[in-house]
């Protein structure tokens, strides 16, 4: 100390200091380069989400201010038939086309997955639907399922098969929509063949020591084993079928009768062809508690039904 050198206790909170400027600085730096996307997130989502629960209390048309209502948008819904009917529409439409997609994507993958020539080229084939852009899928569907000179029912009538109106039928509008729903399972399909290529082989064979025959192996190994890729698929199904609209929307404008009329196309109606914002907002978050309500339900009932490895 005498000779100018710091003492040891002098040198450590000199040390001290220096990392926590240094820390501080990258902090800074940091931040600096995140700026740019907190930004973004306050404007673009942050703030329109909860402007959007202080307009499901108003009535508002996008011009001027808005007029504080209170609940009178989620009273109203009670007695909006339009509205009713657009609920019916999308749990019909849910509940029958998950489970039969989720059904359908596993039998495909299991069938992709097994060792056969020219698998690539089937594997090709079954995912490139999902890549076609929703437009562009809606408008072959119309002329696939048009009634008088679509390629269904030609193919129908030769069968000497009267077909229906498809599209334009209030009793065929929605299985339509599930079909071409089912027509679109590449991406989930893909999920589980990459779920099934991870199931141990050993697993297979230790089954078929013990008598188990294909049924037993598919229910006792290959279901279990590929249940967290089911989950997020069937979440993402779930979410994804809630908010049904850009097919709807292309192809029907929710007719015939309304019977296509789901809860997001009238939910857009309502904003920006009725200017009807305040209900609009209303109907936006009652989905959205609605979705999360289904999405914590289906995460606490999969302890039961979904299986992680050890250390997973």
């Amino acid at each position: 100390g005498g000779l100018g050198f710091p003492n040891g206790a002098e040198s450590s909170r000199r040390m001290r200091k220096l990392r926590r400027g240094l820390r501080g600085s990258r902090i800074r730096v940091g931040l600096l380069f995140v700026l740019p996307w907190i930004i973004g997130f306050i404007a673009f989502f942050a703030y329109p989400f909860f402007m959007t629960l202080y307009y499901s209390f108003t009535k508002f048309s996008g011009v001027g201010s808005p007029t504080f209502v209170g609940l009178a948008n989620y009273r109203a819904m009670l007695s909006d038939s339009i509205f009713r009917t657009s609920l019916f529409n999308t749990f019909y439409y849910t509940i029958i086309e998950v489970p039969l997609s989720t059904a359908l994507a596993i039998g495909i993958a299991l069938l992709l997955n097994m060792k056969v020539r020219g698998m690539a080229v089937y594997r090709t084939m079954f995912y490139l639907p999902s890549v076609v852009p929703l437009v562009a899928s809606s408008m072959l569907w119309l002329w696939l399922c048009n009634p008088s000179a679509g390629v269904v029912n030609e193919i129908l009538s030769g069968l000497h098969i009267n077909g229906p109106g498809w599209l334009f039928s209030v009793t065929w509008s929605k299985p339509t929509f599930i079909l071409m729903g089912l027509w679109g399972i590449g991406t989930p399909m893909v999920i589980y063949l990459a779920a099934l290529q991870g199931v141990p082989r050993s697993m297979y064979e230790v089954a078929s020591l013990e008598g188990a025959g294909p049924i037993q192996r598919a229910h006792y190994v290959t279901l279990p084993m590929i249940s967290p890729a089911i989950l997020f698929n069937v979440v993402l199904g779930l979410v994804a079928a809630l908010q049904y609209f850009t097919q709807a929307f292309v192809m029907t404008q929710g007719g015939p009768d309304d019977s296509s009329m789901f809860y997001s196309l009238y939910l857009y109606y309502q904003a920006f062809r009725y200017l009807n914002l305040g209900y609009a907002s209303a109907m936006a978050w009652l989905l959205f508690v609605f979705v999360v309500i289904i999405t914590l339900l289906l995460f606490r009932s999969s302890k039961r039904w979904v299986y992680y490895a050890a250390g997973h």
